[in-house]
């Protein structure tokens, strides 16, 4: 069982406080549910040898030291293999390199100029297995919450929390429309390539504010194309060979969406194209990535010969 005491105990006197009441009870019923793979997965975390780091680095990236053993060093990374493919990263644990999927520590170089999360109670919205979280806490946050509902993601997310037990942040294997409506409780509520798996881009938007306390800041990445206001793709059918994309905005209409849904001093501060450098297959992921999605001969377009992916990086305020 997981304990959520603690988390409890961080949201009393809080807007949130009535709602971590019933988080207890909610983990336990999913979890007695679970997931087909998840008896494997624990298997996995159980093999985790015992380790205590000296040295814990979350601001230049998520890095734990300690003097370990090439026998030790070895039974962690056979550990951490069975939780695998590991997309989010990349880890340094007790020497054992977790060289994931994504190059996610180049987003965090790109988002985090434009935050200030000191003190800040945050949510991260299909936060993954955690990477971005541990990132939050490096960056001064005082408390980070995610929410994602796969479970493979959450069993690693659980790995690194074996090491950092005492640290305010919590892995809740939840989607945003399992949380209560108008939580109204968060100064910071990040989506991170989220929006365009939405078939209702606005009404996610909306639950997003809602989560948020009055001045609270929203933090949004996700596809967008080029184009003016009006300029919105739709995929026919797969985009980068993923089934579920619904909308990809401009910049420009992105703004426009998230005025509509009645946040303020909406500003872009980071648009990148994706590179092959930042996604690709690892031994830590080794099915098909970026580089397999893109058109062999023009890494411009994908293989279904829409746009190749490109991000943006929107913040915006609850008035």
């Amino acid at each position: 069982m997981i304990d959520l005491g603690a988390l409890v105990r961080e949201l009393a006197g809080t807007p949130l406080a009535e709602w971590a009441s019933e988080l207890q009870e909610q983990l336990d019923s999913k979890m007695a549910v679970g997931h087909g793979d998840l008896q494997r997965w624990q298997g996995a975390l159980h093999a985790l040898p015992d380790l205590q780091p000296t040295s814990i680095d979350l601001a230049g990236g998520v890095t734990l030291r300690a003097p370990c053993t090439a026998d030790t060093q070895e039974q962690l990374r056979q550990a951490l293999m069975g939780l695998s493919p590991w997309r989010k990263g990349p880890f340094e644990l007790f020497g054992v390199p977790v060289d994931t999927e994504w190059r996610s520590d180049w987003k965090w170089a790109r988002v985090a100029p434009h935050l200030d999360l000191r003190g800040k109670r945050v949510l991260d919205v299909g936060c993954g297995n955690g990477y971005y979280q541990w990132r939050m806490l490096g960056a001064g946050a005082r408390a980070v919450i995610g929410i994602d509902p796969n479970w493979l993601f959450f069993c690693q997310f659980q790995a690194l929390r074996r090491y950092l037990p005492d640290l305010p942040a919590w892995h809740l294997p939840f989607a945003l429309e399992e949380l209560p409506e108008k939580l109204q409780g968060f100064d910071t509520v990040f989506s991170m390539g989220v929006l365009y798996h939405r078939r209702s881009p606005i009404d996610h938007l909306l639950a997003l504010k809602d989560c948020l306390v009055k001045d609270g800041q929203l933090v949004l990445e996700t596809l967008v194309v080029e184009g003016d206001v009006n300029c919105v793709l739709v995929p026919p059918d797969r985009y980068a060979q993923m089934r579920n994309v619904w909308f990809l905005p401009s910049v420009a209409a992105l703004e426009l969406w998230l005025q509509r849904a009645g946040l303020v001093d909406v500003r872009c501060v980071d648009v990148s194209v994706t590179s092959v450098e930042e996604q690709r297959s690892t031994d830590w992921m080794r099915y098909q990535s970026l580089p397999d999605f893109l058109d062999p001969g023009d890494h411009s377009r994908t293989l279904e010969g829409l746009p190749a992916p490109m991000r943006a990086v929107m913040v915006a305020r609850k008035p």
